[in-house]
């Protein structure tokens, strides 16, 4: 099944128009709002490319509780 998404708010201009495989490969400052002194220090973290943040296993658990207390458990 397609799925379309708007990442115009998401990404810099550079990525707005990649592919997913690309927009993933891409540096983390490749995300609209993270700076290149933001990107060094995840990189301090093995931190490099967008894909990498989103696998990163402290930061899906972060997002992991986070949805938890915004769906009400407590």
């Amino acid at each position: 099944m397609p799925v379309t998404a708007d990442l115009d708010k998401l990404l810099d201009k550079a990525y707005e128009n990649k592919t997913l495989s690309e927009v993933l490969a891409a540096p983390v400052a490749g995300l609209a709002g993270i700076t290149d002194a933001h990107a060094e220090h995840l990189a301090s973290l093995k931190i490099k490319t967008i894909g990498d943040l989103g696998r990163n296993k402290y930061f899906r658990w972060a997002a992991s509780l986070a949805d938890l207390q915004d769906s009400g458990a407590k």
